[in-house]
Parts: C-alpha cells; structure tokens; sequence
C-alpha cells in the first residue's frame, strides 16, 4: 500500500463507522476528501510545496474522528441511566464492595 493512500484508507474507514450508512461514496465530505487528495497529488509528489500535507490532515480527521466514537460510546455508558444503586455504581466503575459478616 502506498504511503499516501493509508492515512485516507484509515480516515474513510472511520467516517464509514461514524456514519451509519450503506454506502458512503455518495457521502459529500468523502467526495471532498477524494477529490481535495486528487487536487493535491501532483503537488506532493512533484513540486513538493507541502510535503505530506494531505497525509497529515488525514491523520488528524482519522484521530478526531476515532476520539469522537469512543467519547460517544464513553457517555452512552455512563450517563443517562438515572440513579443508580452502591452496588451497580460500584460494579460500573470495577470496585467489588465488601460483604456484611454478621
């Protein structure tokens, strides 16, 4: 693979899991994306005015876009449920609470 087609191999990967959608091609940020890396392929291969800027920005979609799927799935998790028993709170966050010996 091309080191200039990973970043946005990663970075199409992640808009796919973030959007739910069949088919993301029809997608206007991803015909954005395609077309801005094709805009910008003989420039950074051949007059190298900003050497792997399209890389680079690709990466940082693709970290932005991971970040956002695992704060979504954080919140779901632990908000939103309303009050919560000593025992669920404690089974959420990994504590074990010690037993009465009576």
């Amino acid at each position: 693979m091309n080191a200039n087609t990973r970043p946005l191999r990663l970075l199409l990967s992640e808009i796919r899991k973030s959007v739910k959608r069949e088919k993301i091609k029809d997608f206007q940020p991803v015909r954005f994306i395609l077309s801005q890396y094709r805009r910008f392929q003989l420039s950074e291969a051949q007059y190298c005015l900003a050497a792997n800027e399209m890389s680079a920005l690709a990466h940082s979609y693709t970290v932005y876009l991971n970040s956002q799927r695992k704060y979504r799935s954080l919140v779901k998790s632990y908000h939103g449920t309303g009050e919560r028993s000593v025992q669920n709170m404690a089974d959420l966050v990994g504590f074990k609470l010690p037993t009465d010996k009576k």
